[in-house]
C-alpha cells in the first residue's frame, strides 16, 4: 500500500508526476473528472472577462458582494481575482487606471501587492512599503472587513507586536465579528508569535467557533488549529481529544452544505487532511463523498508541487484504506516540492 502518511508528514514535501488512471469508485467522479480551484458561476464569467482583458465583470461582482455585505466571498474573490491579476495584469492596470478610487480595485491592487511580497525574500521590508494601499483599500468602504485581514496579515509579516495587532484586530471585530478571513488570520499571527506552542491557538478557535453561529465557516477554526498542528510536526503534543473535536466540529459544518459543492470544498479538502492524519479513514471516505470533484489548492499545494496529483492520491489510498477498491499501483518517480506561498 502506498504510504500516505509519510508523503503526509510536515517535512515530505514531494509529490508524483503522474497522473492516475481515471476509475469510477464507489460513487465518485473519476480521477479525470475531478478538477483543481473551480470558480463559482458568479467569479468564473469575470475570470473569463479578465483573460480578455475585461475588468467591468470583475468590478460588478466585488461591487455586489459590497452591497449585499457578502464579507466571505469578497474575500474569496478578492484572492481569486489578485492571483490572476498576478499573471495577467492588464485589466486590472486598466481598470485602476479609469476608476482609481474605487474600492473594489483598491483591494484588488492592496491584496495582489501584499500577495508579491510575501513571494519574496525581502518579505518584511516589501510588506512595509505596501501599507499604504492596505490603507487606501480599508478607507475606500469602511464598512469592508476584508482589507481589515490583509492588515492583519501585513502585521504578521513584519513581525507587528501584540499590542498593535490588537487594534487591528478590534478593528476588524467592529466590522463583521465571525468572519472567518479574520479569524484565520488572527489565528495564523498566534501560532507565529507562540512560536509552536498551539494551546493558545486552540483556545482561540475554540472560544471563536462556540460564539460563532452553526452554520458559519468560523466552526472550521478548531480544524485549521488541527491542521497547523499536524502539518508543522507537533501534533503530538496535543492531546488527541482536542484534535478529535475540532474535526468533528467540522464534519458538522460540513454536513450542512450540500455534497460537491464548490463554496466549503475548500473546508472539506482540509477536513480530508486532518481526518486521515488522525486515521479517521471512514469519515475521510464521507468527506471524498462531499467534495465530489472540487479539489482545492489549499491544503495539498502545502505539502507538494502539485496539489491535484497529491489529493488523487491521498483519495485513492482513502479507498483502499476503507476496501473499496485494491491499493494502487504508482510510478517510483518523484520530484521535488515547493514551499506553498499562495495562503502565506
Amino acid at each position: 500500500m502506498v504510504d500516505t502518511m509519510a508523503l503526509l508528514h510536515p517535512f515530505s514535501r514531494t509529490a508524483r508526476t503522474f497522473r492516475t488512471a481515471p476509475r469510477p469508485a464507489a460513487g465518485l467522479p473519476t480521477d479525470d473528472e475531478v478538477l483543481l480551484d473551480v470558480p463559482d458561476d458568479r467569479l468564473g464569467p469575470a475570470l473569463v472577462a479578465a483573460a480578455r482583458g475585461e475588468h467591468g465583470p470583475a468590478s460588478a461582482l466585488l461591487a455586489a458582494t459590497r452591497a449585499r455585505g457578502d464579507w466571505e466571498n469578497r474575500d474569496r474573490y478578492a484572492r481569486r481575482l489578485a492571483a490572476f491579476a498576478h499573471a495577467r495584469p492588464e485589466w486590472l492596470q486598466a481598470w485602476s487606471i479609469a476608476t482609481p478610487h474605487d474600492p473594489d480595485v483598491l483591494l484588488i491592487r492592496a491584496q495582489l501587492a501584499v500577495d508579491d511580497a510575501w513571494r519574496s525574500p525581502a518579505r518584511a521590508e516589501l510588506l512595509r512599503e505596501v501599507s499604504p494601499l492596505i490603507t487606501a483599500a480599508a478607507r475606500g468602504d469602511d464598512r469592508d472587513p476584508v482589507p481589515w485581514r490583509l492588515a492583519l496579515d501585513h502585521a504578521r509579516g513584519t513581525g507587528a507586536g501584540p499590542k498593535y495587532f490588537g487594534e487591528l484586530w478590534e478593528a476588524a471585530l467592529r466590522r463583521a465579528p465571525h468572519h472567518y478571513g479574520c479569524h484565520v488570520a488572527a489565528l495564523r499571527y498566534l501560532a507565529a508569535s507562540w512560536q509552536g506552542s498551539y494551546r493558545e491557538c486552540f483556545d482561540f478557535a475554540d472560544l471563536a467557533a462556540q460564539d460563532a453561529p452553526p452554520g458559519s465557516l468560523i466552526q472550521a477554526l478548531p480544524s485549521r488549529a488541527a491542521f497547523a498542528c499536524l502539518t508543522d510536526g507537533v501534533g503530538a503534543g496535543v492531546p488527541r481529544a482536542r484534535l478529535d473535536a475540532a474535526a468533528d466540529r467540522a464534519i458538522a459544518l460540513s454536513a450542512r452544505f450540500p455534497a460537491a459543492d464548490p463554496w466549503p470544498a475548500e473546508i472539506r479538502n482540509k477536513l480530508m487532511y486532518v481526518l486521515v492524519r488522525l486515521d479517521r479513514w471512514q469519515e475521510a471516505l464521507t468527506e471524498l463523498h462531499q467534495i465530489g470533484p472540487y479539489a482545492t489548492s489549499f491544503p495539498w499545494g502545502r505539502l507538494s508541487d502539485d496539489p491535484l496529483v497529491l489529493f488523487l492520491k491521498v483519495r485513492g489510498e482513502i479507498l483502499a484504506r476503507t476496501g473499496l477498491v485494491p491499493p494502487p499501483r504508482h510510478p517510483r518517480s518523484e520530484r521535488a516540492g515547493r514551499a506553498g506561498s499562495g495562503d502565506h
